[in-house]
């Protein structure tokens, strides 16, 4: 019996970090695990992440898990046929009730051959604490909805970048443990590479089948619609240093988000030589750079992936100025790889909702 870890969380949580951290170890274990990326497009920075670690990907593509389950069990079907024992499954990050519709039918239809981990969700403690605050001080807009339902769902809250935030650790382990007393919260850095609390536990069996939370889908795919999704490629002539380009380009983008909710802005940047990869979680902040990439290369292809709380339109003409600033700073010359292609997601239609009053 292959193990399915069903992996959830808000945009920008780390859950490409964690899952790549997790392959990581459980090969350190002597276990053989694959990854399923997830998005509502296509054409995807974390598929090519997961690709710099292991072969054994597979990705589900325009549209969430819910409603795309067919695809998701022939992927993990497949990925199973070919030796993977750990299938780590990353679900879009404005996606929720995946309880209801990927654990249940999972195990309902495919028990036979999977052995279901409990459903995780992963949680970054800055977004949490903007959250809270909002909630506290009455605010619960359709984002806050979703992501207040992604935390009620879990049967383990993964909290994320505890090196990020210090002594505030027990503080926000207690907070969440009052919002939902039925999972068990577990702290963790994925970047420092401390995930065996987590394997621990999804090794250990499936999670006990509990009621479901209430949730309103006009709400949920309200705070999908809030997001404009954009994956757009780029062809890159040099020559560059790989890196820089792709931090210029997400400053820009994070200067022009200042005050906006940004669920994440990932760029990478494949040379022959290696890849460079850069993600933004927040209007404002200084690009984090995950992958340095080569010094120098003499050209590139780009991809971009962004999810701003803004109209299509005004997504597409910020990833444009994004790229002519990181021209302008590198010496390079790009030319855009297809027409513009932001879109918002459209309503969710599950294929399968197995619910327990």
């Amino acid at each position: 019996m292959a193990i399915f870890v069903p992996v959830s969380g808000f945009l920008g949580a780390g859950k490409t970090t964690t899952l790549l951290a997790a392959a990581r170890e459980l090969r350190a274990r002597g276990h053989r695990p694959a990854i399923v990326t997830n998005d509502q497009g296509c054409d995807l920075v974390d598929t090519r992440l997961a690709r710099t670690l292991t072969d054994a990907v597979g990705e589900v593509l325009d549209g969430c898990f819910c409603c795309r389950f067919g695809d998701l069990a022939e992927v993990t079907t497949t990925l199973v046929e070919a030796g993977a024992d750990v299938v780590l499954a990353e679900a879009v990050g404005s996606c929720t009730d995946l309880r209801a519709t990927v654990v249940r039918p999972l195990r309902a239809y495919h028990g036979d051959t999977l052995t279901v981990a409990p459903l995780t969700t992963v949680v970054d403690p800055v977004r949490y604490r903007a959250f809270a605050r909002a909630w506290a001080a009455g605010l619960d807009d359709d984002a806050a909805y979703l992501y207040a339902h992604q935390l009620a769902e879990a049967d383990v809250l993964a909290l994320n970048k505890v090196d990020l935030v210090g002594a505030d650790v027990p503080a926000l382990v207690s907070d969440l443990t009052r919002r939902n007393p039925s999972a068990l919260v577990i702290p963790y850095s994925a970047r420092s590479g401390s995930v065996t609390a987590l394997l621990d536990r999804w090794l250990a069996g499936g999670a006990e089948d509990r009621p479901d939370e209430e949730l309103d889908y006009d709400r949920y795919a309200a705070a999908e619609a809030a997001l404009a999704w954009l994956n757009q490629e780029v062809a890159v002539t040099g020559p560059l240093a790989p890196g820089r380009w792709a931090r210029v380009a997400l400053a820009s983008l994070s200067r022009a988000a200042a005050g906006t909710l940004v669920g994440h802005a990932k760029v990478s940047v494949e040379t022959e030589a290696g890849m460079a990869k850069g993600s933004v979680t927040s209007g404002g902040a200084a690009p984090t750079l995950d992958l340095p990439g080569p010094p120098t290369a003499a050209n590139a292809r780009a991809v971009f992936n962004l999810r701003v709380a803004w109209p299509p339109a005004t997504l597409d003409a910020a990833c444009a100025e994004a790229v002519r600033a990181a021209d302008a700073a590198c010496g390079t010359t790009s030319t855009t790889v297809g027409a513009p292609a932001a879109f918002q997601p459209s309503y969710p239609k599950p294929v399968h909702r197995l619910t327990r009053d």
